[in-house]
């Protein structure tokens, strides 16, 4: 089965650009468009998108409005891989924290962008650049402290949580601490569910943000 996108993006030389690179790939299918956030919510209940390429900023309705609409009034949900200019952007981690699932910057090269739309797809790898980490360390706040302190974390379930956020797979989680992918899935479920987090990437937040770990 291919990966099916949506593209949204207010410049249509963007959304070309986009089609055309993942549209050379046997495996995705590039299924709709988009040249605002507001179109996002109807688009995505009709063509049911493995993966949406959300443009951060866009005139009538920003890409982190677009991604709580789409995570708040659609059962199942996409992905949702944020693509932008700048890495650094607050929009960009404004978005992260709004229920993104990873960060694709415009001017990444063809392979780097359908490697992106392939992990996003897979869910088990997060596109967290070192800017965007400094930008969650940089919002720590006793609130985030609070809630990894009573999620009392195990010894190894603060270990796949470090790894988590160094962006490794549940794979080459297993590799590094020696066990079964199993084992690691289930470490990685129980992480999610005593943070209270949606998916890798808000439980990653969670993570720099209380300074559980930091973005060096």
């Amino acid at each position: 089965m291919a990966i099916t996108v949506l593209l949204v993006d207010d410049e249509p030389l963007v959304r070309a650009g986009l089609r055309a690179v993942l549209e050379a790939q046997p495996d995705i299918e590039v299924v709709g468009e988009a040249a605002d956030g507001a179109a996002v919510v109807p688009l995505v209940r009709s063509l049911r998108p493995d993966v949406v390429a959300m443009d951060v900023r866009m005139p009538l309705l920003d890409g982190i409005e677009a991604t709580r609409a789409v995570l708040r009034s659609v059962d199942d949900p996409p992905k949702i891989v944020v693509v932008t200019t700048f890495e650094n952007d607050e929009y960009v981690y404004d978005a992260l924290r709004a229920g993104a699932d990873g960060f694709l910057l415009k001017r990444a090269r063809p392979s780097e962008i359908v490697h992106a739309i392939r992990l996003i797809a897979e869910g088990e790898t997060l596109l967290f650049p070192s800017a965007v980490r400094s930008l969650a360390a940089s919002y720590g706040a006793a609130p985030a402290r609070a809630a990894m302190e009573r999620a009392a974390l195990t010894e190894r379930e603060s270990a796949v949580l470090r790894l988590m956020a160094r962006g490794m797979s549940n794979a080459e989680i297993a590799a590094e601490l020696i066990v079964g992918a199993e084992t690691v899935k289930s470490h990685v479920s129980a992480v999610l569910a005593k943070l209270g987090a949606r998916d890798r990437t808000q439980a990653v937040i969670a993570a720099y943000e209380s300074g559980f770990v930091s973005p060096g």
